[in-house]
């Protein structure tokens, strides 16, 4: 088959073309004839370190939409030419592939009425915000959330589910970004470039703070959540989790969440990643409701994934790239 691969740790140019040999799906998995992959920052960012589970040449690729096309003996909740999607394992060969596999119990089928390239847009990014937001920070209608960084793939997600959801939004973003992340369903808007974000989260709620925080940047800002967040508040943290020297004991009494998606297949906990396959029903049934929109905003081949990949480590890409591949 043809596939992208990584002959060892380095950037996104490092990645080429190659024949590899077909995959045969192990027991609990299915093999998936892929029709689009997503791409993520996780790409870049773990191509650059390796993984020591990996071999080389390794084929990257998380965010899968196809048809499955094999199945190991003792699968019998697919059949081969169900339509299907997922969030793969980091820790074994994915998607920048004609062909690859799949732990039967993530998968998904595909959402009626989405295209492939649609739902592979939602998995790393969907499904990150999904958990941070209803299984770790329990949103509630009412309440007032910051997420930062809202025109990205994670921040994009968590705009629209929390707006869905009945909260007041406050998001960051460039200027340029601001009708964009608006129609997502942000209530109020900062520019990180030129404004004090901590100053205008405390304007905008009055002096209280707010309940909840997605922070999809770094660990510094993280750390400025805690000025920013109500008693009894929440941070979620997708990118880095915040200095504790800086947190004052006996304050705010906060909760602090390190969200790290992909840890449920290294956890090996069943329901652990069983629960991504229920994320992903539940995020399909809202994009297949128009209650969510999946955010593709390019469409490339799979010979372009490097320069795309390169394109997002510079943090300026709006929404989600897709690469078609069947």
């Amino acid at each position: 088959m043809k596939a992208l691969v990584l002959e060892k740790p380095g950037t996104p140019d490092t990645l080429l073309m190659a024949e590899m040999p077909l995959p045969q799906p192990e027991a609990g998995e299915i093999r998936v004839k892929v029709h689009a992959v997503g791409l993520n920052p996780v790409d870049y960012k773990v191509a650059a370190s390796g993984f020591s589970t990996w071999s080389y040449p390794f084929i990257l690729g998380l965010d899968v939409a196809g048809v499955v096309d094999a199945v190991s003996a003792d699968v019998t909740e697919w059949q081969i030419g169900d339509k299907v999607y997922y969030h793969g394992n980091l820790s074994k060969p994915g998607g920048y592939a004609e062909y690859t596999n799949a732990n039967v119990l993530a998968v998904a089928p595909l959402p009626e009425g989405i295209s492939f390239a649609e739902v592979a847009a939602i998995p790393c990014a969907g499904f990150t915000a999904y958990h941070a937001l209803h299984r770790r920070l329990h949103i509630q209608s009412g309440q007032t959330i910051l997420i930062h960084g809202g025109a990205g793939g994670v921040g994009g997600f968590g705009v629209q589910l929390a707006s869905l959801a009945g909260l007041e939004v406050i998001t960051t973003s460039s200027q340029g970004n601001f009708d964009y992340v608006q129609k997502l369903g942000a209530n109020h808007l900062i520019d990180y470039q030129n404004e004090d974000v901590v100053a205008r989260v405390k304007e905008i709620t009055e002096g209280r703070g707010v309940d909840a925080i997605l922070d999809t940047v770094s660990s510094e800002t993280a750390t400025t959540c805690f000025e920013m967040l109500a008693f009894n508040g929440g941070i979620a943290c997708i990118a880095g989790l915040p200095d504790f020297s800086k947190f004052k004991p006996f304050s705010i009494a906060a909760s602090i969440h390190e969200i790290a998606l992909g840890g449920a297949y290294l956890s090996g906990y069943k329901k652990a990643i069983q629960d991504l396959g229920k994320i992903a029903r539940e995020m399909g049934e809202l994009v297949s409701g128009n209650k969510i929109n999946p955010m593709l905003t390019e469409v490339i081949s799979l010979e372009e994934i490097p320069e795309a990949l390169n394109r997002l480590k510079g943090r300026h890409v709006r929404g989600k790239i897709v690469a078609e591949i069947g």
